[in-house]
């Protein structure tokens, strides 16, 4: 593995840079409409996601209709890189850009792709992801919300749950069961529902950490009916987008969450100068160096075998390390936030939310906040459990039992 790129590159590195000092929405403007969820696109976030796309920068390895610069795979991990050393989201909806643009450019008709593909790149529309429900969280194969064939259109009737920004999405992808007698894996249909329909009901879920604003909600179709040209791709074929679309989803994660985690670290080293017990310094604590010392080998083991596993994938070999990196960045991310409450001690609990919304620039979130918020880390994208089977099978060999 060679840890070098060519000149093109660096050059592709240093256009964007430039491009970002001189674009990126500032945190006055932030602060001044915060995004309250993950489908809730303030005026700013709109205008700064159009910016990226008009200039090419929003899905770098699309061709410059869609909002790229055909970039290579390995400008598109350079391009990940910078965005998260600048700490510059793309977007607030992140599951519209990063999973269901994605899968309705490869899995939809021409007709679905015109209407949703566009808009959703520059902002026009926002979506919410309708996979989990009651009972069939990770195992979504398991999901009851039927939708019945009724002259020329569905009839949607179920639930869905966590459905993260459904109470401002314009559209929900849903994931349904087409064929109630199918095998569990081959009944499921994906079905773009309008979240205005008559039959919608959504009720936001208050969190933890932060009770004004709810990104979680639960989602009931009563009776919903949605248009059959809804469809996307071929009825009782939706597992294929299930896997596709989570593939979306963690195809480059492990670069922004390996960037995060390295600012992360460098926030709790800017803890060791505060006064600790007895009035010493809290770096001056040998379990403190010690965790700071195991964190920081964790996180470059972490960003290596992130780069490992790409130099496989961009000379055309599989990549098996996906599940590795998602089980270990988020259990990471855990102790991580967990050893900052800890030297912080009693001064954790003082938590001030400020005028942020939900979504807050990550640095100015309390250590006690951030603690909270990974225990969601490790459940979103397919929980802990899930991938250290997935590993156990799939990449050491090892019988179920």
């Amino acid at each position: 593995m060679q840890l070098q790129y060519d000149a093109e590159t660096q050059a592709f590195r240093r256009a964007l840079r430039a491009w970002l000092e001189e674009n990126q929405p500032s945190i006055d403007e932030m602060r001044a409409e915060p995004a309250t969820s993950s489908a809730h696109l303030p005026g700013w976030s709109r205008a700064w996601q159009r910016r990226l796309f008009d200039a090419g920068w929003l899905v770098p390895g699309w061709p410059p209709e869609l909002g790229g610069r055909n970039a290579t795979p390995i400008q598109q991990l350079v391009y990940f890189e910078e965005m998260a050393k600048a700490r510059a989201s793309r977007t607030y909806n992140v599951q519209g850009l990063t999973i269901i643009c994605p899968s309705i450019r490869d899995f939809a008709s021409r007709e679905l792709q015109d209407r949703f593909v566009l808009p959703t790149l520059r902002a026009e529309i926002s979506w919410c992801l309708g996979m989990s429900e009651p009972g069939a969280g990770s195992d979504l194969a398991g999901l009851k919300t039927r939708a019945t064939l009724e002259g020329d259109h569905f009839v949607v009737q179920g639930q869905k749950v966590w459905t993260s920004g459904a109470h401002h999405a314009d559209w929900c992808f849903c994931f349904v069961r087409t064929e109630p007698k199918a095998p569990k894996h081959r009944g499921i249909s994906v079905l773009i529902v309008d979240m205005k329909s008559p039959g919608v009901r959504v009720r936001p879920m208050p969190e933890l950490t932060n009770r004004d604003h709810a990104d979680f909600n639960e989602v009931f179709f009563d009776g919903v009916r949605v248009p059959c040209e809804n469809l996307v791709g071929e009825r009782n074929r939706g597992w294929s987008m299930a896997t596709g679309s989570l593939a979306h989803e963690r195809g480059m994660l492990w670069i922004h969450n390996a960037m995060r985690l390295e600012s992360m670290l460098d926030e709790l080293a800017g803890l060791a100068q505060r006064p600790g017990p007895k009035a010493s310094r809290v770096g001056d604590d040998p379990r403190f160096r010690d965790q700071y010392a195991s964190l920081y080998l964790d996180t470059q083991a972490l960003k290596f075998m992130g780069y490992q596993g790409f130099s496989r994938f961009a000379r055309g070999g599989a990549s098996p390390e996906h599940s590795v990196l998602k089980l270990f960045s988020s259990e990471i991310e855990q102790r991580l936030a967990l050893a900052a409450v800890d030297a912080l001690g009693s001064e954790a609990a003082l938590v001030d939310r400020g005028p942020h919304g939900h979504y807050e620039a990550f640095a100015e979130q309390p250590w006690a906040l951030q603690y909270l918020r990974t225990f969601g880390q490790t459940i979103a994208g397919g929980t802990s459990e899930i991938q250290r089977n997935i590993v156990a099978q799939r990449v050491l060999g090892l019988p179920r039992r």
